[in-house]
């Protein structure tokens, strides 16, 4: 099993910067992809950003430009650099992997974190 944990958010003014972090725990080697996405109040979780094992990466319209993402793919570590953040990036921001490596079999699964807040206050 992978439990996956975020941290990072907070309150933020808009044009600040936050950077958030995600870091995986249990039985895995590496994942195929990390990535975050986020749920504002009243709203269908979307997609922020994707990067993969090969650090291909794939951003939202709305993050482009504005957002960054890395992984330590060997600790199962994904980061989110936020800059110049916006009101309409205040959401719920969750860590998610998937396609799982074991020392022993590949697992076609996906794991989610219980997510941070980020609020950016006008």
């Amino acid at each position: 099993q992978v439990q996956l944990v975020e941290t990072g958010g907070g309150l933020v003014q808009a044009g600040g910067s936050l950077r958030l972090s995600c870091a995986a725990s249990g039985n895995f080697v590496r994942f195929n992809t990390m990535g975050w996405y986020r749920q504002a109040p009243n709203k269908a979780r979307e997609l922020v950003a994707i990067i993969s094992r090969g650090d291909s990466t794939l951003y939202a319209e709305s993050a482009k430009g504005r957002f960054s993402i890395s992984m330590d793919n060997a600790k199962g570590t994904v980061y989110l650099q936020m800059n110049s953040l916006r009101p309409e990036d205040t959401a719920v921001y969750f860590c998610t992997s998937r396609g799982l490596w074991t020392s022993g079999a590949y697992y076609d699964m996906d794991f989610w974190g219980n997510g941070t807040l980020v609020t950016v206050s006008l």
